[in-house]
């Protein structure tokens, strides 16, 4: 079996991979920093989300006596998952490069002679809803059954 990549190349190839480890690293402990924030109802309402999307400080302004208790309890909700995607854009941000760097990186299926590329066989989950318990919205959102079957058998023998 004919290798396309020389051992020179297979040298660079996981010289290039243990860059991206300290690279992914670094990368992770800066997320581990990102705090998303947003505030609502004219500023009378804050919220902050760590990286993962938990909220880490809800804020009341003066003035939030004038709104009434499901106003506040809308506004808390609502602060928070703009919160939250103000802190997935944050994350978006700091993976975009390594993310692009990764798309230049040869695949498995380019350095393993016969090995099919599988990554397009990789499901999508679908986006978590943020309809309340109980709305229609979450009952409609997508099962696990909605993921399309692939063909699991080996296609060829050779590699």
């Amino acid at each position: 079996m004919t290798n396309e990549y020389p051992k020179s190349e297979m040298a660079a190839v996981i010289e290039d991979f243990e860059a991206e480890m300290v690279e992914i690293a670094r990368i992770g402990a800066e997320r581990a920093r990102i705090i998303g924030r947003a505030s609502v109802r004219g500023r009378r309402i804050g919220v902050a989300v760590n990286a993962d999307g938990t909220i880490i400080e809800i804020e009341f302004a003066s003035g939030i006596e004038d709104l009434s208790y499901g106003e506040i309890a809308k506004g808390v909700t609502e602060a928070a998952q703009r919160a939250q995607e103000d802190a997935a854009r944050q994350a978006g941000e700091l993976m975009a490069p390594l993310l692009a760097r990764r798309s230049r990186l040869p695949k498995l299926s380019d350095l393993v002679d016969g090995m099919p590329d599988l990554t397009n066989r990789i499901p999508r989950p679908p986006l978590a809803s943020t309809a309340p318990p109980g709305a229609p919205e979450r009952e409609e959102s997508t099962t696990a059954g909605d993921f399309p079957q692939t063909d699991r058998g080996v296609t060829e023998t050779g590699w």
